[in-house]
């Protein structure tokens, strides 16, 4: 292959796998992280792949939403998986690693790898060359501003307010009833509540425990978005006349206008993810379950997203990226990790992989590749092309991305288990059709046989890929 070299920005989890699924298809890279020579607010070390939150990665379970996009990422030949079998931790079925560890095992896989170069500087300006921005949520300033210029004043984002998300398939249809206030579109579900019911909701949300974070994750509350529970302290009455007002709406139970409502908006075309609107929280997110599922209509609701408030920086995707997440002028300058949108741990990996296998494709004269949208990493790579600009936020791993069984399971373990099946298989078949080669065998993905058909929670242990 091609001497390069090929830059990639940025030395956190998506971009040592794009570093590292780049030099495996015979590039050159050089990857440029800027720490220690401009250090963050968030990060301790200088290692590369360094976790600056939580050690888990979340389910290995392959009915789990975050446990498929995992075994989409081990058949890729994923970095981060490897490193963190080699660092793992007791955590029941989460994968959860020792900290310090995993970046020392990140950063000798990376560093050793003959077509790597590791450079220590800080980029202000986008690459002029083939590139990967990995930048992720904290992008210095400079760096900022220049993809702010290449892609305008809409294409960065800087504060990050989160309602949750819910499933569809999990509301009480006999409460919930679709309306939009006046003559708005239909693509809204109400929640109504009786006078009893709303103060009721107050009182539990004012009693809630409140999440306080880290110090480098203090944002100030603009009123445009302020918490729920800050909206709820400020008077009885403040969102009822603010994100739960019920005007123009009308119970069909009673004929009568709710005293209030939470209203749902539709997230996706298929009609299975919908946002609380206006439910932006800090609340824990066992609060969180606590709270919310005693608004009527939400007693077992599946939450597909928590909310959250933080401060992140992302692009709107939908609005100035093409679909394998470049810029629509130059398909050889990828974007990839939290920095697009993608919310997690391996999430933001499996976009740093996708990122590699794409301007391999670019630079081949191939045109991109993006898995359908029945898989994980299809699914999430569809969030971020097709949502609505106005409202896009980030967003992690979910059954409620991926298309829809063709008949209706109601057992939600089973449901969850033939998607993964489904999921699975499509995937598999469409790295076929592109000529990547399956880095562990299917029969070494947990739960599922040689022939994937099967998707059970139980099974051996998960082959490890070995970097070459």
């Amino acid at each position: 292959m091609q001497e390069g070299p090929v830059t990639v920005v940025g030395g956190g989890l998506a971009g040592c796998e794009a570093a590292l699924g780049l030099a495996r298809r015979g590039w050159q890279v050089r990857l440029v992280e800027m720490r220690p020579v401009q250090p963050t607010e968030a990060h301790q070390t200088e290692g590369l792949g360094e976790l600056v939150c939580t050690n888990s990665f979340k389910s290995e379970d392959p009915s789990n939403a975050h446990g498929q996009l995992k075994r989409e990422m081990r058949l890729l030949g994923s970095l981060l998986l490897t490193s963190a079998d080699a660092t793992r931790v007791p955590a029941g079925s989460a994968l959860a690693v020792d900290r310090h560890l995993f970046s020392r095992v990140m950063t000798e896989a990376v560093e050793s790898h003959p077509r790597i170069l590791v450079v220590r500087q800080e980029v202000t300006e986008l690459p002029a060359g083939p590139a990967i921005v990995a930048t992720g949520p904290l992008t210095s300033g400079a760096l900022s501003a220049s993809i702010q210029e290449a892609l305008g004043d809409e294409g960065l984002a800087f504060f990050d307010a989160i309602a949750p998300i819910v499933h569809r398939d999990s509301l009480d249809e006999s409460i919930v009833f679709e309306a939009g206030r006046f003559d708005e579109s239909g693509d809204y579900l109400n929640c109504p509540m009786d006078r009893g019911e709303y103060e009721a909701f107050i009182r539990a949300l004012k009693e809630a425990d409140v999440h306080e974070g880290h110090d480098w994750d203090a944002v100030p509350y603009f009123e445009g978005c302020l918490p729920i529970e800050v909206m709820a302290s400020r008077g009885e009455d403040t969102l009822r006349f603010g994100p739960m007002k019920p005007i123009g709406l009308q119970d069909p139970r009673t004929g009568a206008r709710p005293w209030a409502v939470v209203q749902l908006r539709r997230e996706d075309r298929a009609g299975q993810m919908w946002n609380m609107v206006g439910f932006q929280t800090r609340l824990r997110i066992g609060e969180q379950r606590r709270v919310f599922t005693g608004i009527p209509g939400l007693a077992e609701a599946e939450f597909l997203r928590w909310g959250s408030i933080h401060r992140n920086s992302y692009l709107r995707f939908p609005a100035c990226l093409s679909p394998h997440g470049a810029m629509r002028d130059r398909p050889d300058l990828i974007f990839a990790g939290q920095l697009t949108g993608v919310e997690g741990y391996t999430e933001s990996a499996g976009s740093g992989i996708l990122a590699a296998v794409n301007l391999d494709r670019v630079l081949r004269g191939l045109p991109p590749a993006v898995p359908p949208a029945t898989t994980m990493m299809g699914g999430l790579m569809r969030y971020l092309r097709e949502s609505d600009p106005s409202h896009f936020q980030p967003m992690n791993s979910n059954w409620g991305l991926v298309d829809p069984l063709d008949q209706r399971v109601r057992n939600k373990r089973m449901k969850r288990e033939r998607l993964g099946a489904r999921a699975l298989r499509d995937f598999r078949a469409w790295m076929a059709e592109h000529d990547l080669e399956e880095q562990v065998p299917a029969s070494s993905l947990q739960g599922v046989g040689g022939d994937g058909d099967g998707a059970g929670a139980d099974g051996a242990p998960h082959g490890v890929a070995a970097a070459p």
